[in-house]
């Protein structure tokens, strides 16, 4: 039985949350409910919001979506935590929907996509959308379909891809370039170049820029094709650019050149980024000396490692447990 009346039509102050919210779930029978906070983060937010869903009770979850956003406490990919395998959404799409409208409605949205995405329940996520086009309070936009195309992409389900993109073209929403991105990868993933130069093609079409990700993509891609001279093609363009890199670019250089035999030009390659930043100099040399000594390239490994020691880097357990046990 609900402990909040059923025409709730403004949302509760956040002691009137704390009363009905923090009574029901978590004081104990003969413990007052311990005061809310007067600057609530998200996590607690969802604490809450988890216990209200699982009680079923979705007057009080509803009313703690609308305060939270209020209170700048965005939703997360915890906040619908409390749906399993098993959960329906039926009961919950109707209280989404009744939310006040803008950012906070679509927000709620964007986070059970989300959620339903993480559980497997593809279909579920599309009825959401769905939902989301007749709700007609808010726009929807390319972020929404961000975790929908993600899975499908994992799954390497090409029928089901081409739906949702159908889909957004018949809801009139424009792909953006993380859209673009999600497919680049997919295809750059699996070797498939002509696709993916499809894909690029599609992107400046679109007067859409090129930005770390894009790369990334690009640069995997041409590892796995064998294409290690391409790769280092696409980094100096991102250099002259300024385009930041992102962390497994530089592990797929790495990786690639070393499978190549190229032993000398990998440790010119981290050479060559070192030096900025402590923390990537770390990341790029453990990565060089972790890929060697799964090689069984004992000397070249110990030759970073001592390197890194010089530089006063850190190091992972493993390679300090490989340091120690190889040092003479």
């Amino acid at each position: 039985m609900s402990f909040l009346p059923k025409p709730l039509n403004k949302t509760l102050n956040s002691l009137s949350i704390l009363t009905s919210t923090l009574r029901h779930f978590t004081a104990q029978s003969t413990a007052a409910a311990k005061p809310f906070p007067h600057d609530p983060t998200s996590a607690y937010y969802d604490e809450l919001a988890t216990a209200a869903g699982k009680s079923g009770d979705l007057d009080v979850f509803r009313d703690l979506l609308n305060k939270r956003i209020e209170d700048c406490c965005f939703n997360t990919k915890r906040t619908f935590n409390f749906l399993t395998n098993t959960s329906s959404i039926d009961d919950l799409i109707p209280t989404l929907s009744n939310l006040n409208p803008g950012f906070t409605r679509k927000s709620a949205f964007d986070s059970l996509v989300n959620r339903l995405c993480r559980l497997n329940r593809v279909d579920d996520a599309m009825s959401v959308v769905e939902n989301m086009a007749r709700d007609g309070t808010f726009s929807l936009t390319a972020s929404t379909f961000y975790p929908i195309i993600n899975i499908l992409n994992r799954k390497k389900s090409t029928h089901h891809v081409r739906r949702v993109v159908d889909l957004m073209a018949r809801l009139g929403v424009q792909r953006d370039l993380t859209v673009h991105n999600l497919f680049l990868m997919k295809h750059c993933f699996a070797a498939d170049m002509a696709a993916a130069a499809e894909v690029l093609r599609k992107i400046e079409e679109d007067g859409l820029v090129a930005d770390s990700r894009t790369f990334d993509a690009l640069v995997i891609g041409a590892c796995k094709s064998g294409k290690v001279e391409g790769a280092m093609v696409l980094v100096r363009r991102m250099v002259d650019d300024g385009v930041p890199m992102l962390y497994s670019t530089h592990m797929y250089v790495i990786g690639a050149l070393l499978e190549k035999g190229c032993f000398e030009q990998s440790v010119k390659y981290v050479k060559c980024f070192c030096g900025k930043d402590k923390a990537l100099d770390a990341d790029i040399y453990g990565c060089l000396a972790s890929k060697l000594a799964k090689l069984k390239r004992v000397k070249e490994a110990m030759m970073v490692l001592e390197e890194m020691k010089q530089r006063g880097l850190s190091m992972g357990d493993k390679l300090k447990t490989f340091y120690e046990r190889n040092g003479v």
